[in-house]
């Protein structure tokens, strides 16, 4: 008989905990029983005795064949005919007696039926499972288009011998049929495009309230698409706290479904038009002292624009309520089927935000986990009979969405009109805070007491803990995959592109369970092929073309799913070398697919990485604590710097030195700035995203990963307006320089990796 230890090995491995891995520097790690009986019972499962843990793996090897149908099943739409798998609890022999009647209904409500009479069914195996006899028959299913259907099944048969003496049985299921590719522009198969990526936070402009917004993005859309650029990047807009320090990192939101309200443009809002309009006099007359006071601070301060803008919202949504709501005006109506839309998700999501506040004021509470239980679950009656006392604030909070939705969707017709190619590209975080919404309506898809996070890197040489839960693969299949879908569907809205932080979550997450040190915690595999295919569905529907973030200890084999699938490799040009020489690849050395960049978020600026400022921030904040390591750093640096230099004249991008001169490494300018992006202009990456961080010369990084309260993280605004901006020469330059490089030839992406199934 095995032994606990043994079986708790067992039990992990069909849960899909990976028992090693190997760190960034080569260092392998065993992961220890005490890890993984935590992340076991982080799954939900009961494994504190070996009677329970075999209890576990019984429970787990039966599972389908108790369940007559799988409940979820994600085929390609060329996998046709598919056998669908259908568990039946009959008596052996008694196969041919069983009547089964299939029912496929699409999302418009479209039915099409299938009849097995009695006679037509074999069984192709056989298991008996409590006493039970349980035959496995394949029915054959032909579904032509791609998109989500439901599967009702019904079993009848003549006499009682189905299980539990019934004579018939039904069950339903999802069926999700789908391309094998993501949607890739017709144009991108065989010309190179560039874009530009902003920090929307950190705009400066004469117009807005001290925080970039929906309408300075439109505005820098029809810039940048008279520049010929084919796109626009910003930071994920998800929901987040808006609270300083910890609820200020667009990376880290309350839910990665809707969005966050500092970025309505409030100059637009319809109902605080009309009220200016009519000279209705609007709340607090020191509203304008306070924008101004924002407008001019050095950083963003969250807290008070998201007060400001708040109470203005408010009392536009008091009015709306009145004049349109109510009246059911057009524009009432147009928010109703907004409602109807959005459906249960948009509901709970606007419910958690009341409960929220009201616990915050009336209670001191902070995270629905500190709630009382009857309100930690939707659905109790306690939950319920306070949604029916809040109606009108529940739709305060829809308003506000409303209001992002239709914002973002004129920017993204904006770019449309303008001739954008892409026009608006997204970025989604990896995960949901635990204190969120996404966790609170979802918990029953959400692993407890354990948190995403990386194992030791050069960052951190720890580990990393993130704070976001993750998702459950057996019970995220076992909910068709709602969330994950309706998290993709959502993002790509409006979207031409969307990045996804940390691809490799698609295929396997490191948990860290609570109260362990971050490198004690294990990678566990995610349902990969599934999730592609449903990115893949989602792309193709909303014309998204995606992006994989695939930095780090991604394997060859994660990075080739992506290509299969059509997402393009993430490639940044300070990690780009020629491994193990630390020289930097040559423009030919990138692969086709990929989208390429100098910097992101958590690096350093290219000013930022010329002047090593990334490395004394690190000193000066505790992260580098040794003097040797220090200036350790700084000579691999220095010797970088030269590496880029001999890169650039070697292409012919900067003159050559004279032969056998020390030359003294310059310092960064503009004109060395664009060499480097020249030097990516001629790479064979399809797509360059330019930074206006490095343009307009910013030094300091916008996110130093390892502090808290020791850097201004997510706070820095750009040094020039928005309007200084557009007028810029060294935009146009930049612009022209595409232009020159655009047609010169590449290898092409793959034909098959067109729009379409």
């Amino acid at each position: 008989m095995a032994t606990y230890e043994e079986s708790i090995g067992e039990l992990s491995d069909i849960c899909g905990i990976i028992p090693e891995y190997y760190d960034i520097f080569g260092i392998r790690h065993v992961i220890s029983p005490e890890s993984r009986i935590a992340i076991l019972e982080a799954m939900g499962l009961q494994v504190r005795t070996i009677e329970a843990v075999c209890a576990e793996i019984a429970r787990k090897r039966v599972g389908l064949w108790c369940a007559v149908l799988d409940p979820v099943t994600v085929i390609s739409v060329h996998a046709q005919p598919h056998p669908l798998t259908v568990y039946l609890p009959l008596p052996e022999g008694r196969e041919h007696t069983a009547e089964l009647r299939v029912t496929v209904e699409d999302e418009r409500g479209k039915k099409e039926s299938l009849h097995f009479p009695a006679g037509s069914l074999h069984g192709e195996a056989r298991q008996v499972i409590q006493g039970q006899n349980i035959a496995r028959i394949a029915l054959p299913l032909v579904v032509k288009e791609i998109g989500y259907y439901t599967i009702s099944l019904v079993c009848s048969h003549p006499g009682p011998v189905l299980g539990n003496g019934v004579s018939s049985l039904q069950k339903t299921a999802r069926l999700i049929i789908t391309p094998d590719a993501c949607h890739m522009p017709e144009k991108l198969l065989d010309e190179k495009m560039w874009g530009v990526s902003v920090n929307l936070y950190a705009l400066r402009s004469k117009r807005n309230w001290g925080i970039g917004d929906l309408g300075d993005l439109g505005r820098m859309v029809k810039w940048l698409a008279g520049l010929k650029a084919a796109f626009v990047g910003i930071n994920p807009l998800h929901a987040i706290p808006n609270t300083s320090p910890f609820g200020i990192s667009p990376y880290s939101p309350v839910s990665r479904l809707y969005r966050n309200f500092i970025y309505i443009d409030m100059e637009t809002v319809p109902e605080i038009s009309e009220a200016l309009h009519e000279h209705e006099l609007l709340p607090a007359g020191d509203i304008a002292k306070k924008i101004s006071r924002l407008r001019k601070s050095e950083l963003i301060d969250y807290e008070l624009v998201a007060a400001v803008k708040r109470e203005l919202l408010d009392h536009a949504f008091k009015r709306f309520y009145k004049n349109h709501y109510r009246k059911d005006s057009p524009r009432g109506q147009a928010f109703r089927k907004y409602l109807q839309e959005e459906g249960e998700f948009l509901e709970l999501h606007a419910l958690f935000m009341v409960l929220s506040e009201y616990m915050r004021k009336h209670r001191g509470l902070d995270s629905w986990r500190e709630w009382p239980e009857e309100y930690r679950t939707p659905g109790t009656e306690a939950v319920d009979a306070f949604r029916k006392k809040h109606i009108k604030p529940l739709l305060f909070f829809a308003y506000v969405q409303w209001l992002i939705d239709g914002q973002l969707a004129d920017v993204s017709s904006a770019a449309c009109s303008a001739s954008m190619p892409i026009g608006l590209y997204g970025d989604l975080a990896i995960g949901s805070i635990d204190a969120g919404s996404d966790v609170w309506i979802h918990k029953g898809v959400v692993a407890e007491k354990v948190s995403v996070g990386a194992p030791p890197d050069d960052f951190n040489s720890d580990g990393q803990s993130w704070g976001f839960p993750p998702l459950i693969q057996d019970r995220l299949r076992e909910s068709g995959y709602e969330l994950f879908i309706q998290t993709i569907r959502k993002n790509m809205r409006h979207m031409g592109a969307l990045r996804i932080d940390h691809a490799l979550g698609l295929f396997r997450l490191y948990w860290v369970p609570n109260g362990m040190h971050a490198r004690d915690g294990a990678y566990v595999r995610c349902n990969s092929e599934d999730l592609l295919r449903i990115i893949a569905l989602e792309s193709v529907r909303n014309r998204t073309l995606v992006i994989g973030e695939d930095l780090g200890t991604i394997t060859d084999e994660a990075r080739q799913a992506l290509q299969r699938f059509g997402i393009l490799s993430y490639r940044l040009f300070y990690f780009e070398r020629n491994y193990p020489d630390p020289s930097f690849a040559p423009p030919q050395g990138y692969p086709s697919m990929s989208l390429c960049a100098v910097t992101t978020h958590d690096l350093p600026t290219l000013y930022g990485y010329w002047s090593g400022r990334d490395i004394s921030l690190k000193k000066e904040v505790g992260i580098i604590n040794d003097e040797s390591e220090y200036q350790q750093q700084q000579t691999v640096r220095e010797r970088d710097l030269r590496l880029i230099l001999e890169a650039l004249r070697s292409h012919g991008i900067l003159p050559v030195s004279p032969s056998g001169l020390s030359v003294r490494i310059p310092e960064m300018t503009p004109e060395l700035c664009r060499a480097v992006y020249t030097y990516l202009s001629l790479s064979s990456s399809k797509l360059v995203l330019v930074s206006v961080d490095d343009i307009v010369g910013m030094i300091e990084q916008q996110n130093l990963p390892g502090t808290i309260t020791e850097y201004p993280n997510w706070r820095r605004k750009c040094r020039l307006l928005l309007e200084e901006l557009m007028q810029d020469g060294r935009w146009v330059d930049l612009a022209g320089m595409f232009r020159n490089t655009r047609t010169l030839k590449f290898p092409s992406i793959p034909k098959e990796l067109k729009t379409g199934p």
